[in-house]
C-alpha cells in the first residue's frame, strides 16, 4: 500500500512554512541557510508527488537530532515539530517508504 500523497504533500508543505520562517536558526543543523533547506524539502517534495513514495532521505531529514529538528530546537518550534513528525512517521509506516540505498 502506498503512501497518502495529498496528505503527506499537505504535510511537508506544513514543514515547509516552518523552514521559512526568518528567525530560524539553522547553525547546528546540516542545512547551510533556509534557502538550502526549502530547495532540499522541495525536491523530495516533488519526489514524493511523482513516485507515490517516502524517500528514504525524508526520513533522514525528520529523524531525531536531523536536520529538520536541529533548526526546530535551536528556532523555538520543537513541540511543534515533533507533532509533524509523528505524522510523517505515521505516513511512512502505512508503506511508502523507500529502503535505504
Amino acid at each position: 500500500m502506498g503512501v497518502e500523497v495529498a496528505a503527506l504533500v499537505d504535510l511537508l508543505g506544513e514543514v515547509r512554512a516552518w523552514l521559512a520562517r526568518p528567525d530560524n536558526d539553522f547553525s547546528w543543523s546540516s542545512f547551510l541557510d533556509a534557502d538550502a533547506a526549502l530547495v532540499e524539502l522541495d525536491g523530495l517534495t516533488e519526489r514524493v508527488r511523482a513516485e507515490g513514495r517516502v524517500p528514504f532521505a525524508l526520513s533522514v531529514l525528520f529523524a531525531p537530532t536531523g536536520p529538520i529538528q536541529e533548526v526546530a530546537l535551536s528556532s523555538g518550534w520543537g513541540d511543534e515539530f515533533l507533532t509533524l513528525a509523528e505524522r510523517f512517521d505515521a505516513a511512512a509506516a502505512a508503506g511508502g517508504e523507500d529502503p535505504p540505498a
